[in-house]
């Protein structure tokens, strides 16, 4: 975003909001859409533009772990089980009950019978176990997520021991040890159950044809553009989906995007910046939309590449970091200094950790301990995308650049697209970078296992960071039942993560939305994605 003071920005968007109230949605106009009658006979929309950040890197879920492919996805694609519409208690989904042995250790599904796939295809117990045969037999290159149940078939700590079709609507599921978070990992929007005909047809070009059996088709993707997905009228929830169509539309900067919605482009927006929350509220055409919180926006440092691969290195870092200027400049009001991996909404947080205080005195000698005293230069890589937890990542890049500059760490900061992004932090390949993460299931384990663990190296564990010590606690918390147990384990996990500071934890944020007022039921979910099948015109 060009170089505005908040001032000049607001003043800007304002005479803009105050010019365009009236206009009508061209964009749902032009859309295509059929139209369906409204009260009084008057046509209504049933086409929803939705504006974001960036494009998804595959329809694929299973093979990505970035947000953008999930608001697309979760709306093609159906999982075994559901969270609930705002928060992670498990419901039915594509099973419609299940049972649990004593043992924590057979899971019996009962699936929900006369669905199909989007291709005509029959959904039964078959096409459960041919994806998950498929996943299971894969790696974390082609389908990262799926080191959530403790690696890939060839892995020691693999928890799936087997998995069988009891009957056409029946599926089981034999596990090697418990696995406390096993309902909630199923329930996540990557592992969506796909057409085995199409991933047989497709190939790796799966990622561009998606084919499930959720409440919307696709249509079309134009990379950088927009996805369409339209209606699946055979959808066997009758009644939905409210509308016949949704356009999911890439506009990067998130004053342009707000710009498009004024402007009745676009219906509803993603990543509307804090500091525009006055220019929506005094638009009576637009309202406001607040996603519960359940992330954290850190600044990694990859452990495997000097200087970061010093533990006294990393603490100083944290101790440079001002987070109260950057909360202060780019949050208003909506975001907490972050001291751990995980938020304090979630269950086993360590209040009692105490954070690194900005401390510049503090921070110098800790890099002269390590033999840095002239200090270094490295790499500072900033998103270029806007984030729930970053919504202004290279400004906050230009603060963080600042404070090192205080301790002679001289940043240069780079950015590149957001699929090679993505791709670049997984690997490994960035000195210091930013980046964040919207807890998918509600569960400690999905922050410090999928962030931190030695098993996520090559996954979600972008810092590279490995602890045996941290691993084995990991480990038994997935395997005891007893929650106040696992609770205790995390404490002690997120102490070991303090000391060897991987990150710096920065935020904790309440992300903002912005649509139109005639939006309906558009009800935002903690983890970032949630399916509109319910959202409609009023």
């Amino acid at each position: 975003m060009k170089n505005k003071t908040f001032k000049a920005l607001l003043v800007s968007l304002l005479a803009i909001s105050l010019f365009l109230v009236g206009c009508s949605s061209k964009t749902n106009n032009e859309a295509g859409g059929k139209k369906k009658p409204a009260e009084g006979g008057s046509p209504a929309k049933d086409t929803l533009v939705y504006g974001r950040g960036g494009d998804s890197v595959s329809l694929d879920p299973i093979t990505t772990t970035e947000g953008e492919t999930f608001k697309v996805t979760i709306n093609i694609f159906e999982t075994l089980l559901n969270y609930g519409e705002q928060d992670t208690t498990i419901k039915p989904g594509l099973a419609e009950k299940w049972d649990v042995s004593d043992d924590g250790l057979t899971y019996t599904f009962h699936l929900r019978q006369g669905v199909k796939f989007h291709d005509g295809t029959d959904f039964n117990a078959d096409a459960v176990i041919y994806n998950f045969d498929r996943w299971m037999n894969g790696d974390e290159k082609k389908f990262p997520y799926y080191t959530m149940f403790g690696g890939y078939k060839k892995d020691e700590g693999h928890v799936i021991k087997e998995i069988k079709a009891l009957d056409d609507h029946t599926v089981q599921f034999n596990l090697k040890r418990p696995q406390a978070p096993f309902l909630k990992n199923l329930a996540m929007s990557m592992f969506g159950i796909a057409s085995p005909e199409a991933l047989k047809k497709y190939g790796d070009d799966f990622r561009s044809h998606p084919v499930g059996t959720g409440p919307f088709k696709f249509v079309e993707w134009k990379p950088n553009d927009r996805i369409v997905v339209e209606k699946n009228p055979d959808y066997w929830d009758k009644g939905l989906p409210k509308l016949n169509k949704i356009i999911f539309r890439v506009i990067p900067e998130n004053t342009a995007r707000l710009n498009a919605l004024a402007n009745g482009e676009i219906d509803v927006m993603d990543g509307l910046n804090n500091s525009d929350e006055a220019t929506v509220t005094a638009n009576d055409k637009l309202q406001i939309i607040e996603r519960p919180s359940m992330n954290v926006g850190y600044l990694g440092l990859t452990t495997t590449r000097k200087p970061f691969d010093n533990k006294l290195v990393r603490q100083a870092i944290n101790h440079a970091i001002d987070k109260k200027t950057i909360i202060e400049a780019f949050y208003g009001g909506k975001a907490e200094a972050a001291k751990n991996p995980m938020p304090p909404s979630i269950e086993g947080y360590n209040d009692a950790i105490q954070e690194y205080p900005y401390d510049l005195d503090k921070a110098k000698a800790l890099l002269k301990e390590a033999g840095f005293e002239k200090g270094f230069t490295i790499d500072l890589w900033a998103m270029p995308v806007a984030r729930p937890y970053m919504p202004e990542a290279q400004k906050i890049a230009e603060v963080v650049q600042e404070s090192l500059s205080k301790i002679n760490v001289k940043a240069k900061i780079k950015s590149v697209d957001w699929a090679t992004y993505v791709d670049k932090a997984t690997k490994g390949d960035f000195d210091m970078f930013m980046m964040g993460w919207t807890g998918d299931n509600g569960d400690p384990d999905n922050f410090l296992y999928t962030l931190l663990d030695k098993d996520s190296i090559g996954s979600n564990n972008n810092a590279q960071y490995s602890n045996d010590k941290l691993h084995d606690i990991l480990i038994e918390a997935q395997t005891v039942a007893d929650q106040e147990k696992r609770n205790e384990l995390y404490k002690k996990a997120q102490e070991i993560i303090h000391e060897d500071a991987p990150w710096v934890p920065l935020v904790h944020t309440t992300p903002l939305l912005a649509a139109s007022k005639d939006v309906a039921n558009y009800l935002p979910h903690p983890t970032g994605s949630e399916c509109l099948s319910k959202v409609e015109f009023k």
